[in-house]
Protein backbone atom coordinates (compact mmCIF):
# COMPACT_ATOMS: atom_id res chain seq x y z
CA UNK A 1 0.00 0.00 0.00
CA UNK A 2 1.60 3.39 -0.79
CA UNK A 3 -0.16 6.90 0.51
CA UNK A 4 0.18 10.17 -0.78
CA UNK A 5 -1.12 13.36 1.14
CA UNK A 6 -0.59 17.05 0.25
CA UNK A 7 -2.02 20.62 0.56
CA UNK A 8 -1.05 23.67 -1.07
CA UNK A 9 -2.22 27.05 0.78
CA UNK A 10 -0.03 29.26 -0.91
CA UNK A 11 -0.69 30.98 -3.56
CA UNK A 12 3.27 31.75 -5.00
CA UNK A 13 3.67 27.95 -4.80
CA UNK A 14 0.40 27.04 -6.22
CA UNK A 15 1.73 29.36 -9.51
CA UNK A 16 5.11 28.39 -9.45
CA UNK A 17 4.44 24.72 -9.48
CA UNK A 18 1.69 25.12 -12.16
CA UNK A 19 4.38 26.93 -14.56
CA UNK A 20 6.79 24.31 -13.86
CA UNK A 21 4.39 21.77 -14.79
CA UNK A 22 3.33 23.88 -17.57
CA UNK A 23 7.20 24.01 -18.71
CA UNK A 24 7.32 20.59 -18.47
CA UNK A 25 4.04 19.91 -20.76
CA UNK A 26 5.28 21.51 -23.81
CA UNK A 27 8.23 19.00 -24.52
CA UNK A 28 7.21 15.78 -22.77
CA UNK A 29 3.59 14.27 -23.11
CA UNK A 30 3.72 11.82 -20.34
CA UNK A 31 6.37 12.01 -17.60
CA UNK A 32 7.23 9.86 -14.15
CA UNK A 33 6.24 11.62 -11.06
CA UNK A 34 8.66 10.73 -8.55
CA UNK A 35 7.94 11.18 -4.90
CA UNK A 36 9.91 11.61 -1.59
CA UNK A 37 9.98 12.40 1.91
CA UNK A 38 11.71 15.00 1.11
CA UNK A 39 11.64 15.90 -3.18
CA UNK A 40 9.22 16.00 -6.00
CA UNK A 41 10.86 14.96 -8.90
CA UNK A 42 9.33 14.68 -12.74
CA UNK A 43 11.45 12.41 -14.97
CA UNK A 44 11.77 11.97 -18.27
CA UNK A 45 13.82 8.77 -18.96
CA UNK A 46 15.43 7.25 -22.12
CA UNK A 47 12.47 4.90 -22.22
CA UNK A 48 9.94 7.46 -22.70
CA UNK A 49 12.14 9.90 -24.44
CA UNK A 50 12.16 7.26 -27.70
CA UNK A 51 9.78 10.16 -29.92
CA UNK A 52 11.22 13.20 -28.58
CA UNK A 53 14.67 11.94 -28.12
CA UNK A 54 15.06 15.02 -24.89
CA UNK A 55 15.44 13.54 -21.47
CA UNK A 56 14.48 15.76 -18.93
CA UNK A 57 15.31 15.79 -15.06
CA UNK A 58 12.99 18.18 -12.68
CA UNK A 59 14.23 18.36 -8.69
CA UNK A 60 12.05 20.23 -6.80
CA UNK A 61 12.52 20.78 -2.75
CA UNK A 62 8.74 19.92 -1.50
CA UNK A 63 9.00 22.49 1.35
CA UNK A 64 9.32 25.05 -0.89
CA UNK A 65 5.56 24.74 -2.37
CA UNK A 66 3.29 22.43 -0.03
CA UNK A 67 2.26 23.51 3.47
CA UNK A 68 1.37 19.60 4.43
CA UNK A 69 3.49 17.01 2.76
CA UNK A 70 3.24 13.34 3.40
CA UNK A 71 4.62 9.93 1.55
CA UNK A 72 4.40 6.42 2.28
CA UNK A 73 5.68 3.85 0.20
CA UNK A 74 6.98 0.62 -0.16
CA UNK A 75 10.45 0.70 0.28
CA UNK A 76 12.71 2.07 3.08
CA UNK A 77 13.15 5.68 1.30
CA UNK A 78 9.50 5.83 1.10
CA UNK A 79 9.87 6.60 -2.40
CA UNK A 80 6.06 6.26 -4.73
CA UNK A 81 6.91 6.57 -8.65
CA UNK A 82 3.86 6.97 -11.34
CA UNK A 83 3.25 7.66 -14.57
CA UNK A 84 0.78 10.42 -16.00
CA UNK A 85 -0.29 12.75 -18.56
CA UNK A 86 1.61 15.99 -17.95
CA UNK A 87 -0.72 17.91 -19.69
CA UNK A 88 -4.09 16.97 -17.61
CA UNK A 89 -1.55 17.96 -14.29
CA UNK A 90 -0.82 21.70 -15.93
CA UNK A 91 -4.87 21.60 -16.93
CA UNK A 92 -5.68 21.17 -13.43
CA UNK A 93 -2.84 22.99 -11.84
CA UNK A 94 -3.73 25.95 -14.46
CA UNK A 95 -7.71 26.18 -12.50
CA UNK A 96 -6.32 26.25 -9.16
CA UNK A 97 -4.16 29.55 -10.00
CA UNK A 98 -7.02 31.63 -7.36
CA UNK A 99 -7.71 29.07 -5.18
CA UNK A 100 -7.37 29.53 -1.34
CA UNK A 101 -6.14 25.64 -1.08
CA UNK A 102 -5.49 22.49 -3.24
CA UNK A 103 -4.98 19.27 -1.68
CA UNK A 104 -3.58 16.41 -3.42
CA UNK A 105 -3.90 12.33 -2.81
CA UNK A 106 -3.41 9.31 -4.30
CA UNK A 107 -6.85 7.35 -5.05
CA UNK A 108 -8.48 4.65 -6.64
CA UNK A 109 -11.71 5.34 -8.57
CA UNK A 110 -11.61 2.26 -10.71
CA UNK A 111 -8.44 3.00 -11.87
CA UNK A 112 -5.68 4.77 -10.00
CA UNK A 113 -5.42 8.65 -10.15
CA UNK A 114 -3.78 11.45 -8.82
CA UNK A 115 -6.67 13.22 -7.43
CA UNK A 116 -6.71 17.17 -6.73
CA UNK A 117 -9.16 18.86 -5.31
CA UNK A 118 -9.14 22.57 -5.66
CA UNK A 119 -11.34 24.77 -3.13
CA UNK A 120 -12.13 28.04 -4.56
CA UNK A 121 -13.70 31.01 -1.99
CA UNK A 122 -16.85 31.87 -3.48
CA UNK A 123 -19.03 35.31 -2.50
CA UNK A 124 -20.82 35.57 0.77
CA UNK A 125 -18.33 33.59 2.42
CA UNK A 126 -19.04 30.04 0.88
CA UNK A 127 -15.93 28.15 -0.77
CA UNK A 128 -16.96 25.45 -3.72
CA UNK A 129 -14.43 22.53 -4.74
CA UNK A 130 -13.30 21.54 -8.06
CA UNK A 131 -12.01 17.85 -8.34
CA UNK A 132 -9.47 16.28 -10.64
CA UNK A 133 -8.93 12.53 -11.30
CA UNK A 134 -6.24 12.95 -13.19
CA UNK A 135 -5.60 8.86 -14.13
CA UNK A 136 -1.82 7.49 -13.23
CA UNK A 137 0.20 4.03 -13.55
CA UNK A 138 2.55 3.48 -10.57
CA UNK A 139 5.64 2.47 -11.67
CA UNK A 140 6.76 -1.44 -11.32
CA UNK A 141 10.11 -0.87 -8.82
CA UNK A 142 12.44 -3.38 -11.23
CA UNK A 143 12.05 0.31 -13.51
CA UNK A 144 12.95 2.37 -10.85
CA UNK A 145 16.84 2.44 -11.38
CA UNK A 146 15.66 4.17 -14.87
CA UNK A 147 14.32 7.29 -12.72
CA UNK A 148 17.57 7.99 -10.67
CA UNK A 149 19.43 11.27 -11.27
CA UNK A 150 21.24 11.19 -14.30
CA UNK A 151 25.16 12.11 -13.80
CA UNK A 152 26.79 15.26 -14.99
CA UNK A 153 28.03 15.04 -18.53
CA UNK A 154 31.52 15.17 -18.89
CA UNK A 155 31.69 18.52 -20.76
CA UNK A 156 34.64 20.36 -22.57
CA UNK A 157 33.03 23.91 -22.12
CA UNK A 158 30.35 25.24 -19.95
CA UNK A 159 28.94 28.48 -20.57
CA UNK A 160 25.55 30.77 -19.17
CA UNK A 161 23.43 31.23 -22.04
CA UNK A 162 22.16 34.62 -22.82
CA UNK A 163 18.73 36.31 -22.05
CA UNK A 164 15.85 33.53 -23.46
CA UNK A 165 14.00 36.92 -25.16
CA UNK A 166 17.28 37.42 -27.06
CA UNK A 167 18.41 33.53 -28.13
CA UNK A 168 14.94 32.94 -28.73
CA UNK A 169 14.48 35.97 -31.23
CA UNK A 170 18.21 34.52 -32.61
CA UNK A 171 16.68 30.43 -33.20
CA UNK A 172 13.50 31.43 -34.95
CA UNK A 173 14.85 33.65 -37.64
CA UNK A 174 17.07 30.75 -38.50
CA UNK A 175 13.93 28.26 -38.70
CA UNK A 176 13.35 28.72 -41.98
CA UNK A 177 16.74 28.46 -43.45
CA UNK A 178 17.68 24.90 -42.43
CA UNK A 179 16.29 21.87 -39.77
CA UNK A 180 19.60 21.31 -38.15
CA UNK A 181 21.42 23.77 -35.82
CA UNK A 182 25.07 24.17 -34.75
CA UNK A 183 25.48 24.93 -31.24
CA UNK A 184 29.21 26.30 -30.28
CA UNK A 185 30.82 27.91 -27.22
CA UNK A 186 34.75 28.64 -26.02
CA UNK A 187 36.02 28.86 -22.39
CA UNK A 188 36.16 32.89 -23.17
CA UNK A 189 32.22 33.62 -22.72
CA UNK A 190 31.38 33.27 -26.46
CA UNK A 191 28.57 31.33 -27.44
CA UNK A 192 27.01 31.03 -31.48
CA UNK A 193 24.13 29.90 -32.87
CA UNK A 194 24.79 28.32 -36.47
CA UNK A 195 22.84 27.39 -39.84
CA UNK A 196 25.09 25.76 -42.06
CA UNK A 197 23.31 24.96 -46.05
CA UNK A 198 24.85 24.23 -49.75
CA UNK A 199 23.30 27.62 -50.27
CA UNK A 200 24.25 29.70 -47.22
CA UNK A 201 25.95 29.98 -43.89
CA UNK A 202 24.40 32.06 -40.84
CA UNK A 203 25.64 32.75 -37.69
CA UNK A 204 24.75 34.71 -34.88
CA UNK A 205 27.42 34.96 -31.93
CA UNK A 206 27.19 36.20 -27.98
CA UNK A 207 29.84 37.41 -26.23
CA UNK A 208 30.78 38.45 -22.68
CA UNK A 209 28.86 35.37 -21.05
CA UNK A 210 29.76 33.64 -18.11
CA UNK A 211 31.86 30.19 -18.06
CA UNK A 212 30.87 28.79 -14.84
CA UNK A 213 33.06 26.44 -12.85
CA UNK A 214 31.60 23.50 -11.69
CA UNK A 215 33.93 21.03 -9.70
CA UNK A 216 34.71 16.84 -11.50
CA UNK A 217 32.48 17.86 -14.31
CA UNK A 218 35.26 18.81 -17.13
CA UNK A 219 36.08 16.30 -19.37
CA UNK A 220 39.97 15.03 -19.87
CA UNK A 221 40.49 16.36 -23.70
CA UNK A 222 39.02 20.21 -22.33
CA UNK A 223 40.28 22.45 -24.88
CA UNK A 224 43.85 24.34 -24.04
CA UNK A 225 42.78 27.27 -25.83
CA UNK A 226 40.10 29.11 -24.40
CA UNK A 227 39.17 30.65 -28.05
CA UNK A 228 38.93 27.02 -29.59
CA UNK A 229 34.95 26.77 -29.79
CA UNK A 230 33.31 23.33 -29.07
CA UNK A 231 30.17 22.43 -31.57
CA UNK A 232 27.51 20.35 -31.29
CA UNK A 233 25.07 19.67 -33.90
CA UNK A 234 21.08 19.47 -32.83
CA UNK A 235 17.44 19.75 -34.22
CA UNK A 236 16.38 23.48 -34.79
CA UNK A 237 12.87 22.33 -33.89
CA UNK A 238 13.86 20.86 -30.81
CA UNK A 239 16.23 23.51 -29.04
CA UNK A 240 13.27 25.96 -29.97
CA UNK A 241 10.79 23.79 -28.08
CA UNK A 242 13.43 23.67 -25.21
CA UNK A 243 13.66 27.60 -25.80
CA UNK A 244 9.81 28.24 -25.81
CA UNK A 245 9.00 25.99 -23.02
CA UNK A 246 10.60 27.46 -20.54
CA UNK A 247 8.54 29.63 -18.13
CA UNK A 248 9.56 29.99 -14.98
CA UNK A 249 12.12 32.86 -14.90
CA UNK A 250 15.27 31.02 -14.18
CA UNK A 251 18.07 32.92 -12.60
CA UNK A 252 20.91 31.68 -15.61
CA UNK A 253 20.52 28.62 -17.95
CA UNK A 254 23.88 26.96 -18.23
CA UNK A 255 24.49 24.94 -21.70
CA UNK A 256 27.27 22.31 -21.08
CA UNK A 257 28.50 21.22 -24.67
CA UNK A 258 31.05 17.85 -25.28
CA UNK A 259 31.63 17.87 -29.10
CA UNK A 260 29.78 16.28 -31.42
CA UNK A 261 28.45 14.30 -28.65
CA UNK A 262 26.04 15.87 -26.06
CA UNK A 263 24.43 19.11 -25.03
CA UNK A 264 22.99 19.39 -21.51
CA UNK A 265 21.14 22.25 -20.62
CA UNK A 266 20.68 23.35 -17.33
CA UNK A 267 17.72 25.51 -15.61
CA UNK A 268 18.43 27.13 -12.56
CA UNK A 269 16.27 28.79 -10.52
CA UNK A 270 16.01 29.37 -6.54
CA UNK A 271 14.02 26.10 -5.46
CA UNK A 272 14.33 24.20 -8.09
CA UNK A 273 16.58 22.90 -11.22
CA UNK A 274 15.20 21.30 -14.61
CA UNK A 275 18.55 19.48 -16.97
CA UNK A 276 17.49 18.78 -20.35
CA UNK A 277 19.32 16.77 -22.07
CA UNK A 278 19.33 17.81 -26.00
CA UNK A 279 20.12 14.71 -28.56
CA UNK A 280 23.32 15.14 -31.16
CA UNK A 281 22.73 14.93 -34.52
CA UNK A 282 25.83 13.64 -36.19
CA UNK A 283 26.25 14.43 -40.01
Amino acid sequence: MVRFRAKLLDATGITHLSRVVSTLSKVAKTCVLRLTPDKVFFVLSDRMAQSSGMRIWCNLDQSNFFDEYRVEGRDERHQILLELVTEQLSRALRTALTASSVKMKLTNKHTPCLTMEVIMQGSAGHNRSVTHDIPITLVPTKFWCEYEEPPMPRYQVSICLPPLKTLRHAVDRLKNLSNYLILSANNSGSFTVEVETDDVSVRTQFKDLDNPVVENCTASEHPDDPEYFVSARVDIRKFGQFLQAQLINPTRIVCNILENRAVHCFVLHDDMHLQYFIPVVIR
